[in-house]
């Protein structure tokens, strides 16, 4: 059985030990379970989170842990000297060391993430780069795996991240099992961009959000304006109308900016077939 620790600094965020779950559902896909899951601190006891609830931890001791987890706080202080010495001895023990969120700032800490690539929330991206600059920061990702070093974005990224680890244990057909039973999409890409441009459009009616929700899931494709107009079960004339009218932009607009902020070339087809870099008005 593979033990999973999961370090909960002081003040951290709920949203951070949700990507337990995913270990969770994945010992029930199995005939035995898989995954023993502990959650850690320095001094064990009860650690109160951001909002104020606390919840019940393991001291730190010589347990040896196949995979060691960390998440993030916003309190000052919360990554003592006691969970860098813990984190650098995990770093020669466990197979894999990661982090979510804002947890990356504690491995960095320790030295862990230099001179490899790792990610977190994009709120703190810059920060983390600044305070370390022996860390490649890739900011525009959902999760990086660098070697034995995982690290994610921000909030459910964290989920992402778990179902990748399941995905590598167990094989594609349990992380997509527990992906569907947790009703979350199996699974991002670690390289797909944290900060869709796609997400900034507001559109008012549900036609429109449902011809973008098609645009998202299929970024990687040629889209083209008759697919999305088909998605928004509107004719050409009437999609480009609409969607110019609610968004401010034409189809081809939206989704090459989108497509320029994941770092892939838009690859846009009009009516015809043909492709366009964004100069058409449709």
């Amino acid at each position: 059985m593979q033990r999973i620790g999961f370090i909960v600094l002081p003040g951290f965020q709920m949203m951070s030990v949700a990507s337990l779950s995913v270990f969770e559902f994945a010992n029930n896909e199995v005939s035995e379970p898989v995954y023993d899951v502990h959650l850690l601190s320095e001094t064990g006891g009860s650690i109160r989170n951001s909002i104020g609830v606390g919840v019940a931890t393991e001291p730190f001791d010589g347990a040896n842990f196949d995979t060691l987890l960390v998440g993030g706080s916003a309190v000052a202080g919360a990554v003592t000297p006691g969970v860098i010495d813990f984190l650098r001895q995990a770093m020669k023990q466990c197979r894999r060391v990661a982090a979510t969120c804002t947890g990356a700032f504690a491995l960095a800490e320790a030295g862990l993430l230099n001179g490899r690539r790792a990610t977190t929330h994009w709120h703190r991206a810059r920060e983390l780069q600044a305070r370390f600059p022996k860390v490649k920061v890739e900011e525009d990702r959902i999760f990086i795996i660098d070697g034995p070093v995982w690290t994610s974005a921000g909030m459910t990224a964290g989920i992402d991240l778990a179902l990748a680890m399941v995905e590598k244990d167990l094989g594609a057909d349990v992380a997509r099992a527990v992906a569907r039973k947790l009703v979350v999409y199996h699974r991002r890409a670690g390289g797909q961009s944290q900060f869709s441009a796609l997400l900034e459009l507001e559109p008012k009616s549900d036609r429109i959000q449902s011809a973008l929700a098609y645009a998202k899931r299929n970024l990687a494709t040629a889209l083209t304006v008759g697919h999305l107009a088909g998605a928004a079960h509107l004719s050409l004339r009437q999609f480009s109308r609409a969607f110019r009218a609610e968004t401010g932009q034409s189809p081809a607009k939206a989704v090459e900016g989108s497509t320029r902020r994941s770092g892939r070339a838009a690859r846009i087809r009009g009516p015809s077939g043909l492709e366009s870099r964004g100069q058409a008005s449709w």
